[in-house]
């Protein structure tokens, strides 16, 4: 069977691990106390990847993976066209996608109608693994679109295309986890992936904390590129999550997540006010 083909039960199967397996942890070993119920949050959260999944797998032909196997089977892409062993176009690819998810966070936070969708993202109000999964579907649909232009371009081995879908989805439920790590190893770590703490700083009610630490996989575009920030002014314990403009749990379910673009206010966002 083609990799293409068993790509999405593979990640499937290794999402629903990695999703059960930060749950445990982050129950065990909390950063922080929670401030609102999980069970309203959690069946929030999940139903927003439920949609989005619906939503791409309309639109089967954008997704990456399927993409990757058509580019493949006409020889389209740079990498193909420079030879290069299969290694090397396997870790050129992954690097430029995320890379290029980097980029695209950044802009969902500097286009004013990006925003609106990536608002919904940060309007949760406790931070924790399933968080890592709450994205409007129109946001995931783009987001496709746009890896799915990037692995067409670059044409992308389809190994390592499914090798990104998996470290991006399991490296956003990790990084967004409610986690305690001990803080040498979440320091050796940064160096090369981003960790909870260092991505919860992202997610702090401070605009100019906001924007920053957009990396999602790997921690070096934020410093090559300036968005770094290390530490939240007021601590990661005292630290407000969310957005200023959206505090009433009653009003964050999930029909108004699903709304929210359109009738939310946008703040004093996007990145491009400031």
């Amino acid at each position: 069977m083609e990799i293409s083909a068993v790509g999405v039960p593979v990640r499937l199967m290794i999402f629903v691990t990695v999703l059960a397996l930060m749950a445990v942890l982050e129950a065990v070993f909390p950063r922080r106390r929670r401030s609102q119920p999980r069970t309203g949050r959690w069946v929030s959260n999940l139903a927003m990847i439920g949609w989005g999944n619906l939503l791409i797998r309309a639109a089967s032909p954008l997704l990456p993976i399927n993409v990757a196997a058509l580019a493949h089977g006409n020889g389209w892409g740079l990498l193909p066209a420079l030879h290069l062993p299969p290694g090397v176009q396997g870790i050129i690819a992954v690097m430029v996608l995320d890379g290029v998810i980097y980029l695209q966070h950044v802009l969902t936070h500097a286009l004013p109608t990006l925003w609106r969708l990536h608002m919904v993202h940060h309007a949760d109000l406790d931070l924790d693994t399933t968080t890592g999964v709450r994205f409007h579907p129109v946001e995931i649909l783009l987001s496709a679109i746009l890896k799915s232009a990037v692995v067409a371009a670059l044409g992308a081995p389809v190994s390592a295309v499914v090798l990104f879908e998996i470290l991006l989805n399991g490296c956003s439920l990790f990084n967004h986890a409610n986690l305690k790590l001990p803080k040498p190893l979440d320091r050796l770590l940064r160096l090369a992936v981003v960790t909870p703490d260092m991505h919860r700083l992202h997610h702090s009610v401070i605009i100019r904390e906001t924007h920053s630490n957009f990396g999602f996989c790997f921690a070096c575009w934020d410093r090559l590129l300036g968005t770094y920030k290390a530490q939240p002014e007021k601590g990661h314990d005292a630290m407000t999550i969310g957005l200023s403009q959206f505090r009433d749990p009653a009003r964050l379910g999930l029909r108004h997540l699903l709304l929210l673009p359109i009738t939310g206010d946008p703040g004093r966002q996007p990145i491009n006010r400031h």
